[in-house]
């Protein structure tokens, strides 16, 4: 018969095995090089992440194309504008892109058109605009003053419009001197030539359109008016100078005599300058009054409504001679005896 202690001793000795068995059947944790090679892992996928997103997300590309228009074409995929846009300098990569638009959208577009950017922006606010047609095409006013040539306009229009080009307007343009109206006129950066031609010519045409009755009762052609307009929106200073020059010039036309404007050779020159030089009185130009009769072929630039109504409605007079002197006045003459009196009291 089994003791007490005995059963005590064979219950302990049982529990002892069936401890050491189930410590066998645990299973053995990660070793410490395991550890540590997961955790530098992690490490640096977290700071190749970081680094990705600063430099690749929050950081402009450094050779951003500021104040340039980017056109994304009709069809574009989100691959097409990455590479386009990495092409451009306006992000590091194309892939960076295409990885971050995907991670905004699975069904992510891009907004065909053209694209202005004023400053360097991170990848993000780049992918941002793109897929949501964010063009950043804000209007902009360009004023052509009274009496530009066109020589000056496309000099004002090429620093204002980031795709106008001078030479292409000057062609055509060529045969619209004087006809496109001086005035104040808002474009988008990407204007075109032919965008910004209508506009002049039409604005033009529009103005003048209340003076149709006042320049048929001249009794003169149009682009006589014009031309002569032309003139006195260089010769004159205000609205009674111009109506009374241009009788001075009327009536010189009328009785044959050289209008010897010294306007046209700022034009002649293109130049803009109204202070020829005695050489310059000789130039071969059909622009030039002092050696050619009459008006010259076309306006010298574009005129005001006021030069274009003093030309249709001029003060009649007989006079022959007029100068502007040290005064500010505007003195006339009616023989070339008293414009040199004139010149002596006001000018020498």
């Amino acid at each position: 018969m089994e003791s007490f202690f005995e059963r005590i001793r064979r219950i302990v000795q049982a529990g002892r095995v069936a401890r050491h068995q189930t410590i066998r059947a645990m299973p053995r944790g990660p070793s410490a090089s395991t550890l540590a090679y997961v955790a530098g892992v992690t490490l640096g996928v977290c700071v190749c992440t970081s680094g990705w997103l600063f430099y690749g997300v929050y950081q402009p590309s450094p050779l951003f194309p500021v104040r340039t228009i980017i056109t994304i074409p009709e069809g574009a995929t989100i691959t097409d504008t990455a590479y386009l846009l990495e092409n451009e300098g306006a992000v590091r990569s194309a892939l960076s892109l295409r990885v971050l638009a995907h991670v905004m959208s699975d069904r992510i577009q891009v907004q065909a058109g053209d694209y202005f950017f004023d400053r360097p922006l991170t990848l993000l606010e780049v992918t941002k605009r793109i897929t949501r047609g964010d063009f950043g095409l804000e209007p902009v006013d360009i004023t052509i003053p009274e009496g530009a040539t066109t020589y000056q306009m496309a000099e004002i229009f090429s620093e204002n419009l980031m795709r106008f080009d001078p030479a292409t307007f000057l062609m055509l343009a060529r045969d619209k001197e004087g006809y496109l109206y001086p005035d104040t006129y808002t474009f988008l950066p990407n204007a075109t030539v032919s965008q910004v031609l209508d506009a002049l010519e039409r604005t033009f045409y529009e103005r003048i359109r209340p003076l149709e009755t006042t320049i048929a009762s001249s009794g003169k052609p149009i682009h006589e008016i014009i031309t002569m307009a032309s003139l006195l929106e260089k010769e004159a200073w205000d609205d009674d100078e111009r109506k009374q020059i241009a009788g001075v010039l009327w009536h010189r036309i009328d009785i044959n005599m050289p209008l010897q404007v010294d306007a046209v050779f700022g034009y002649i020159k293109g130049t803009g300058t109204f202070n020829p030089k005695f050489s310059d009185l000789e130039v071969e130009s059909p622009y030039n009054t002092y050696k050619n009769k009459g008006l010259p072929p076309g306006p010298i630039g574009s005129p005001s409504i006021s030069s274009i109504e003093a030309a249709a409605q001029p003060v009649p007079t007989d006079a022959l001679f007029y100068l502007h002197g040290r005064d500010g006045e505007l003195h006339i003459a009616k023989n070339f005896k008293e414009h040199l009196v004139n010149r002596r009291r006001y000018l020498d």
